[in-house]
Order: C-alpha cells, then structure tokens, then sequence
C-alpha cells in the first residue's frame, strides 16, 4: 500500500460529526459505504505504528477534548458509526476553525515534530475539507496518498471530482487501500 511507512501519518478529518444539516443525511449514508475502509485502514496504522491524527471541526465546543466533542455529535443515527470510529488514546485530536486541516491549527508542527513527509488523508467531506486539506498539504510540499475508497461526499460526483483533483493538480496516490 505504501512505501515509505516510517515516514507516514494518517489523518482522519471531521470523522466525528453530528450530520445534522442539510445534506448530512446523504453523507452520513455515504460515509456508511466506506466504515469498513476506514476500520482497515485504522487495523493498518496500528500495525505498523503510524500516528492516526484526528483534526475535527469544533461545533463552538472550542476545546480539542474527543469527548466532549463525540458526546456533542453523538444521536441515533449516527451512533453505529461513530462508536467504532471514535479516536482511541494514543490517537492526536486537533480542532479546526475552517476547512483546512492546516489552516490555524498546530497540525503542521505536529508533523514536523514527529518527523513525517507523506500523509494518508481520509474522512468526509472528500470534496470539501478532504479536498481543501489536500491542497494545503501539497502546497506544503507533503507526498500524499487519498484512498479512493476512504473518504466521502454528499453527492457521488464531488467525491469523483475531488479525487480527480487531488489525483491530477496535487499528485496524491487515489488508490483504494
């Protein structure tokens, strides 16, 4: 799947999320069709010890405490995924303002910090903060890879078009894992 694995982080975007606005109906079904991706790709990162890194929106909450924010999302419709989702200890948890990963959160010293240049995004919404996320990455200069088959969208065809982005402008490796 990857090569350069010592030098790899997996970043887990807006996984934690409450699905409730117009469309979240939509991606929540869609992020139900990639669950088992994301848990194969969880089992993969522990297997060989790469940092899984959650960066979340904050829901006004403004405190990266994975708690407070799961117990916020957490509703009936969600609970079957969110539960087998959710960051484990070891896991990093950092907030975001805005759509970016990058965009005022420590998430680029983090990754300096522990030495990584290749980055493993994957989450919703694949062509929103996926896609925005991407774009920082590689103005930054990180090697990326977008697992086709590990991030969603509302609506099939943004998906589509976010990873033809991020595949042919970004040179990001959208295999499926």
């Amino acid at each position: 799947m990857i090569t350069n694995l010592h030098k790899t982080a997996i970043l887990f975007i807006d996984l934690i999320n409450d699905f409730n606005f117009r469309g979240g109906d939509k991606l929540l079904k869609n992020m139900e069709e990639i669950l088992p991706n994301l848990l194969k790709l969880r089992r993969f990162a522990e297997e060989n010890q790469l940092p899984i890194i959650y960066i979340n929106d904050h829901y006004q909450l403004w405190q990266a405490n994975p708690k407070l924010i799961m117990n916020y999302c957490l509703n009936n419709k969600n609970e079957h995924i969110l539960k087998k989702i959710k960051p484990k200890p070891d896991d990093y948890f950092l907030i975001k303002p805005q759509h970016s990963a990058f965009y005022q959160t420590p998430l680029q010293s983090l990754l300096q910090e522990l030495g990584k240049s290749h980055l493993l995004l994957a989450g919703v919404a694949g062509d929103i903060c996926v896609l925005f996320t991407a774009k920082d990455a590689y103005m930054y200069q990180y090697d990326l890879t977008v697992p086709a088959n590990c991030i969603a969208s509302e609506e099939k065809t943004g998906n589509e078009y976010a990873l033809y982005l991020m595949n042919n402008v970004m040179k990001a490796n959208i295999n499926p894992i």
